[in-house]
């Protein structure tokens, strides 16, 4: 499952509680949907801290037939749920762009080379328009096609 689709699902559960931004989303596992059968999946929202923030967490186990998860929780990620109205600092501010001493990194096959690799994205996932690199930081601009960005506002993060 995309970490979008992730994302999506937590601002939904946010929602329920009256968070629904989502301030940070760390992605600890793969969420994987086998193609027969089934996962049962969990989004849990905590309570409110003296500042509001809520613990949030995706966790899945496999799922029989007859209804009942087996095994282990697996932790897909967690994170914090906030008001709307509170301010998020981001983590990281570039003032200048492109970034000072950044240079440009060719993109020109990185779709082909993902595919030679096993991630072949058709094109509303084809979004990135120019990187630059300065050491071991990556700096990209990155755009919904034009096709699909008037329905970007029907989701919390477009799957793209």
């Amino acid at each position: 499952m995309p970490g979008a689709a992730l994302v999506e699902l937590v601002l939904r559960a946010g929602d329920e509680v009256g968070c629904g931004r989502l301030e940070e989303l760390t992605l600890q596992a793969p969420l994987v949907v086998p193609q027969v059968g089934a996962v049962r999946l969990q989004v849990s929202v905590g309570e409110a801290d003296a500042e509001g923030r809520r613990a949030v967490g995706i966790h899945s186990r496999p799922h029989d037939p007859a209804g009942v998860g087996t095994g282990e929780w697996t932790v897909h990620a967690d994170g914090v749920l906030v008001e709307a109205d509170v301010d998020v600092v981001p983590v990281a501010c570039v003032e200048v762009w492109p970034p000072q001493g950044a240079g440009v990194v060719g993109v020109g096959d990185f779709y082909e080379v993902l595919a030679g690799r096993g991630f072949d994205y058709g094109p509303v996932f084809r979004g990135l328009r120019r990187v630059w690199r300065r050491g071991d930081e990556v700096f990209a601009e990155v755009a919904l096609p034009e096709e699909v960005a008037d329905a970007a506002d029907a989701f919390g993060l477009h799957p793209a």
